[in-house]
């Protein structure tokens, strides 16, 4: 079944043209390396334009699904091949596919061993990644995260730095942890709604259409969570971030700061929320102290670093605390903020990853004070470096400003004293980026072989100057990106206010209320919670 006005499975091709990619590149000689890079640099460029094509048809009125494909794949246990979009969705898969070029294009002088298995890895990390973004079956969406996972772990395994195994392992550990809480939580949906409709079905739709009773909703959403939460990663679960990063190639930090992290914050949207409403907002007071913690534990682990790619790492960890405060603001403004910082972190924070990539192939160094006076001898790459880390600060007309100023507003409506405290995460994080910049850019020359740097070839102006554009873009008129998730966002909000039996979902009144319907409800007292019942579902 294929229901769209296109006439054809434009998912599917989404999907599997990088795996399609990858097929070709094992019948290309591996010593000739031009052929290789070019040859997966044509399969994401292909891949890029097909997800504009899905935005130029994409109908921003509505949050039903959209392009949607569907049929039989394991009907003795309720499998179907189910793919669809709606707003949230295609704003990620349009990162994904631009990142997957941007990976590539990194990777054309950094990467000499080996080059036919990395760009495999590539690829099929790419067909993983968008995979998980239009999946609308529980057992295919854990297929695409399983798939995500290995191409990463070879990428790490393969062509990472000095500690590569010790972050390899820890980063699959980790992962491959929340995974299986995950997995389990995704069975006992299953049985949830087999019990209640007597119809055992993994089709995420059909989920929707039923009101788990509390005690489930309660066990299922702490699964959900060890899985969503370690790869977003939020405080305290995010100790592997810093390692796999500081260890990945440039592409391997690119794909993971771009998209992978995503992938956690996309998961609580999709699944938590919807599906587990009233849990959703007994744990949002938690989730909001560990999103704080997040911001200003990582701005403070940032400033001490002496590594800039472990620096930039561990803003990370502050900037998806923000995500995460936004999205369980449970409001609007920080919902729309939330899926919005979520794009401007894969373009900010990839995009300085790029930049310390491009200046590790010339000096094979990280170290902050190795560095000092390269504005001097790299005007362009400055110039480059500076719009970033403005971007990633959260400067005014960047599109990091638009993100932050919407999870502010969101937040201070759901607790004013968190919103006073991640709003430190701003100060603090002009503090070390800006910080950052002046020890590496600025100063006097003290080294000798930054005397002798080279500026940016074409190649590289040609990979930042489309970072430099989104940056500009969404900061000076963020309305198409902000329109494209719009209703999605609006009908998330509307489905947790209509499912919970609290009189207000959002605001400080209700933090009381929070912690007494938590008691009331707790999973420790047999018999209470919501009986299921088939709750008519909104096409969504």
């Amino acid at each position: 079944m294929i229901e769209n006005a296109l006439g054809y499975p434009i998912l599917s091709i989404l999907i599997f043209i990088p795996l399609l990619g990858a097929a070709l590149l094992f019948f290309v000689p591996g010593r000739n390396k031009e052929m290789l890079r070019l040859t997966a640099l044509g399969f994401t460029l292909l891949n890029f334009f097909v997800s504009i094509l899905l935005w130029v048809n994409f109908d921003s009125s509505t949050y039903k699904m959209q392009f949607v494909e569907k049929s039989r794949w394991i009907p003795s246990i309720g499998v179907d091949y189910f793919l669809g979009m709606d707003g949230i969705s295609i704003l990620l898969v349009l990162l994904t596919a631009f990142i997957a070029v941007i990976g590539v294009l990194c990777s054309w002088s950094a990467i000499e061993e080996r080059v036919k298995e990395y760009m495999i890895h590539i690829l099929i990390l790419e067909t993983g990644m968008v995979g998980v973004f239009v999946s609308l079956d529980l057992v295919l969406f854990f297929l695409f995260w399983e798939v995500g996972l290995v191409p990463m772990f070879f990428l790490i395994g393969i062509w990472g730095g000095k500690r590569k195994l010790y972050a390899n392992i820890k980063f699959f550990l980790y992962t491959l942890f929340g995974s299986v809480f995950m997995l389990a939580g995704i069975v006992a949906l299953y049985y949830a709604h087999g019990s209640a409709t007597g119809e055992y079905t993994f089709n995420l739709l059909k989920l929707y259409e039923v009101t788990y009773p509390y005690n489930l909703q309660w066990w299922v959403f702490v699964a959900f969570f060890l899985g969503f939460a370690i790869k977003v990663p939020i405080f305290p679960f995010h100790t592997w971030l810093p390692d796999a990063h500081v260890e990945a190639p440039t592409a391997g930090s690119v794909i993971l700061a771009g998209v992978l992290l995503k992938m956690g914050t996309y998961g609580f949207l999709r699944f938590n929320m919807p599906l587990l409403p009233e849990a959703t907002v007994v744990f949002t007071p938690v989730i909001i102290a560990l999103a704080v913690i997040g911001i200003i534990y990582g701005s403070f682990l940032a400033m001490a670093q002496k590594d800039i790619k472990k620096l930039v790492a561990y803003s990370s960890v502050s900037h998806l605390g923000a995500v995460m405060l936004g999205i369980f603001a449970l409001n609007q403004q920080g919902l729309d903020g939330g899926v919005l910082q979520m794009i401007n972190h894969g373009i900010s924070t990839g995009g300085l990853f790029l930049v310390i990539g491009m200046i590790y192939e010339r000096r094979h160094t990280r170290m902050i004070s190795d560095f000092g006076g390269i504005a001097k001898v790299m005007p362009v790459y400055s110039f480059f470096v500076m719009v970033i880390v403005f971007s990633s600060i959260g400067l005014p007309g960047t599109n990091g400003f638009i993100g932050e100023i919407l999870i502010l507003m969101g937040a201070f409506k759901a607790s004013t004293l968190a919103a006073v405290f991640a709003s430190t995460g701003v100060i603090l994080g002009a503090a070390y980026m800006l910080w950052m910049n002046q020890r590496f850019m600025f100063g006097k020359i003290t080294n000798r072989e930054n005397a002798a740097l080279k500026d940016l070839n074409l190649r590289e102006v040609a990979i930042l100057v489309p970072v430099l554009i989104l940056i500009l873009w969404i900061g000076i008129y963020p309305k198409p990106f902000l329109k494209l998730s719009a209703a999605s966002t609006a009908h998330l909000i509307e489905v947790v206010k209509s499912r919970t039996t609290l009189t207000e979902v959002v605001g400080d009144d209700t933090w009381a209320a929070h912690s007494a319907h938590a008691a009331e409800h707790s999973p420790a007292k047999a018999g209470h919670g919501h009986a299921p019942s088939a709750h008519k579902g909104e096409d969504r």
